[in-house]
């Protein structure tokens, strides 16, 4: 960003601030009845009041036309400055700033990164001179950019100055039209109070030839009044319209200052802090490329030591275990131990189950003798041959 912008836009921040820490007043409340008002504002309201010929139907009509006018005049300035202002074009000029800063990123800055055959071939610049020159470029999208936008941003003042002006005109007309409303009001009064009576009196009171005469004049006094009603409520409405129209200045204020304020923080902070960032980005690459020649010595240095540490580790473990083994090893020794033990009981066992198998055959078969015997006996008590031929055969005991 040019220095002279840089300057301007520093400068404009302390307008910007009295701009902005400007209070417009509140609109004033309703004014009261012509009996309950201050004194100050009796002697308006009924200089307003004495403004009205009842008898002239020009003047009930014109009444309070000239805050009318007035308010038409607000109207027309309003419309005057919606259409000769175009808050597009510094929105887009900030969108511009925005997407320019951001398309360009400091990561395309790797001086690490060889260019490629075809990159060679084609004659390209290395990443540093590319980055240098895309630089260049952005630098000078940016410098065109602020001064759009340095010249939005006095325009924008200007504009948020007039609406000021524009605010309190504004609320001028809208306490003039409350008096016009109030003395409307008390001329009603009057004429409801005083005038009326007084015209129904005339009527009772006049000759017969004159009757038609107060009769009619009772007729147009009222018409009158009506008329007079009609028009202090339009005021009434105008009066509305104005109550409304000033939140809409103060909303269209707010808006321009809002965007003021945006476009001066992108001017004295974003674009400076950008180039900061930028100066600052091609420091710390140079100085990454330092420390990461040195990272890669250091890696180198410990990965050597290292590796010559693990194999050292590794021979020293497995010559100094060949050293301490005996000529058997314990757990050789244990096991043959434990298998020559485990063969010694298992023969004891077999012998015993074997002397247990053979008592218990013999029990077996001392046990079947007794039977045969018993069944021989009594095969020779029939007296039978079976019996006497198997009692014979059969040795006794």
């Amino acid at each position: 960003m040019a220095e002279s912008v840089r300057r301007q836009a520093t400068d404009t921040q302390k307008e910007l601030n009295d701009v902005v820490e400007v209070t417009l007043p509140p609109p004033a409340p309703e004014v009261p009845a012509l009996e309950q008002a201050r004194p100050e504002l009796q002697d308006q309201i009924r200089k307003r009041m004495a403004e009205l010929d009842m008898s002239n139907t020009q003047s009930i009509i014109g009444f309070g036309s000239r805050a009318q006018a007035g308010l038409q005049e607000i109207s027309q300035s309003m419309l005057a400055d919606v259409r000769n202002k175009d808050v597009g074009p510094a929105g887009d000029s900030l969108r511009e700033i925005v997407t320019t800063i951001r398309g360009f990123s400091v990561s395309e800055l790797d001086m690490r990164r060889e260019r490629s055959w075809w990159e060679k071939l084609m004659g390209r610049a290395t990443p540093f001179a590319k980055f240098v020159a895309r630089y260049e470029d952005v630098q000078g999208q940016i410098d065109r950019v602020t001064d759009q936008l340095l010249t939005h941003e006095h325009k924008l003042l200007k504009d948020i100055k007039s609406l000021d002006i524009l605010y309190e005109r504004t609320l001028t007309f809208y306490d003039e039209l409350a008096l016009y409303i109030a003395a409307g009001e008390a001329k009603l009064a009057e004429i409801d109070t005083t005038d009326v009576p007084a015209a129904e009196h005339r009527v009772e009171a006049a000759a017969e030839d004159q009757k038609v005469l107060r009769a009619q004049e009772l007729r147009d006094l009222r018409a009158a009044r009506d008329d007079l009603e009609r028009r202090v409520h339009d005021l009434k409405l105008t009066r509305q319209v104005t109550m409304q129209s000033l939140p809409s200045i103060r909303l269209v204020q707010e808006n321009d200052k809002s965007l003021v304020t945006k476009i001066n923080s992108t001017l004295v902070n974003t674009v400076p802090l950008w180039e900061t960032q930028l100066a600052q980005a091609v420091t710390i690459q140079r100085s990454r490329e330092a420390a990461t020649a040195v990272k890669e010595a250091n890696d180198l240095t410990n990965e050597l030591l290292t590796k010559n540490a693990e194999n050292l580790r590794e021979a020293n473990k497995v010559v100094r275990t060949e050293m301490e083994r005996g000529v058997f090893d314990i757990e050789a020794v244990k096991k043959a131990n434990a298998e020559l033990i485990a063969t010694i009981n298992e023969s004891l066992q077999i012998a015993d189950d074997g002397k247990a198998k053979r008592a218990a055959a013999e029990a077996d078969l001392e046990k079947m003798e007794i039977e045969l015997r018993e069944t021989l006996a009594s095969a020779k008590s029939r007296g039978d041959g079976l019996g006497a031929t198997a009692g014979g055969a059969v040795p006794k005991g």
